[in-house]
């Protein structure tokens, strides 16, 4: 019965259209659904964005499983083999935008939850959810939102899985167990427009642009660590002249990107990239966006109880990774001090026809399950490890 409550919550779910920022009520629903296992259940919504905070018990240690009720646009209808809001299972699989991203992991955990406290009523510690609809747009009403009112009232959890789709070929073959960071920058580099039959007479920003971004892009900003790869640096975009074909452009604007590992920080990396453009003599002005700033969770409790689960569940020996982009790991791991992300198959995510395999569905709920029992025995067993209260 409960495997086809995954199933029956999870349609429910992808049947709610719900496109970033909007929740289409799908918080509201979990919501009724954790309030009889005795979640104290708390709308925490910011500008046009939905956020839950569900949390039952009020002891350490706090396990939290996050996620996100928002997804991507559906691209064109038409293309898709069903309707993108219309669960339909074909050929062993369930088509459906948020399918896979990450309507199932919600579900999942949700009867996981429900599992657990029936069979362990008396168990230690808090369980909690932390939902928002804000982690496909720009997240800056969601998570990160509710991490501050989190933080500002001393709730901080001590274990966090983010239901994020992070298996590649089978279901729990990878943990994230870190993001590296993203960093941003603009650069701007001012020269003097001109005729190009004079240009003794201008200064070309593109000409003197060029060898800085060889040296950028050849330099080794970090080695990486046995948990990250080297830091990356990407140009994204180049802009510069004014449409004709006979002028020299005042201005060159390049868009570049950090991909950065805990080898490296934030000052250290714009340090490095002001004294190659002061070394070239340039007049240019730079602007820089954080993204996300990198997190890791060495092997401890929380990777050992997932990969623990995972084995048991699957056969599957799951490994550590931290490649990939952002997530909304990277707000929570300022105040969790271990967050790992684990979810189904990522093959089809933001894609059209985005799908998953059916026989996953029961997987996953159960491991889920397999870490609150590892976490959270039951008062007469040995506490699991966390923060004292």
């Amino acid at each position: 019965m409960a495997d086809a409550d995954v199933r029956t919550l999870t349609h429910a779910l992808i049947a709610r259209p719900s496109v970033t920022p909007d929740d289409a009520g799908c918080q509201a629903l979990i919501a009724d659904r954790l309030r009889p296992l005795g979640f104290a259940c708390e709308s925490l919504p910011s500008g046009a964005v939905s956020n839950l905070w569900a949390r039952r018990g009020t002891q350490a240690p706090l396990v939290v499983f996050a996620g996100h009720t928002d997804v991507v646009p559906t691209g064109p209808e038409s293309a898709w083999p069903s309707p993108p809001f219309t669960p339909t299972e074909t050929d062993g699989r369930l088509v459906g935008r948020g399918a896979a991203d990450m309507k199932t992991s919600i579900a999942a955990f949700v009867v996981a939850a429900e599992e657990f406290v029936a069979a362990h009523p008396g168990h230690s510690g808090s369980i909690a959810l932390l939902l928002t609809s804000d982690e496909e747009g720009p997240a800056t009403d969601g998570t990160v939102h509710v991490c501050r009112i989190l933080d500002a009232r001393r709730e901080a959890p001590d274990y966090c899985i983010v239901g994020e789709p992070t298996s590649v070929d089978a279901l729990g073959d990878t943990i994230k167990n870190g993001r590296r960071g993203s960093m941003s920058a603009r650069i701007t580099v001012r020269g003097i427009q001109g005729h190009v039959a004079y240009p003794h007479l201008a200064r070309n920003p593109i000409h003197q642009s060029a060898p800085v971004l060889a040296e950028l892009t050849a330099t080794t900003w970090d080695n990486g660590n046995d948990y990250f790869p080297p830091t990356t640096f990407q140009i994204s975009n180049f802009h510069a002249g004014t449409g004709a074909g006979n002028v020299i452009p005042s201005e060159a604007v390049i868009d570049c990107n950090f991909r950065f590992s805990t080898e490296s920080t934030p000052d250290g990396l714009q340090a490095r990239v002001a004294a190659i453009l002061e070394r070239h003599g340039l007049d240019y002005a730079i602007d820089w966006t954080i993204s996300g700033l990198p997190f890791l969770t060495p092997q401890g409790p929380l990777c050992a109880a997932l990969q623990s689960a995972i084995t048991a569940e699957t056969g599957v020996q799951a490994q550590l990774s931290t490649t990939g982009g952002t997530s909304d790991g990277r707000f929570i791991a300022r105040i969790c001090p271990q967050v790992v992300e684990f979810g189904p198959l990522n093959r089809t995510i933001h894609q059209v026809g985005e799908s998953l395999p059916l026989d996953n569905l029961a997987p996953l709920k159960n491991v889920y399950r397999r870490v609150l029992e590892a976490l959270l025995p039951d008062t007469h067993d040995a506490p699991a490890p966390g923060r004292p209260d």
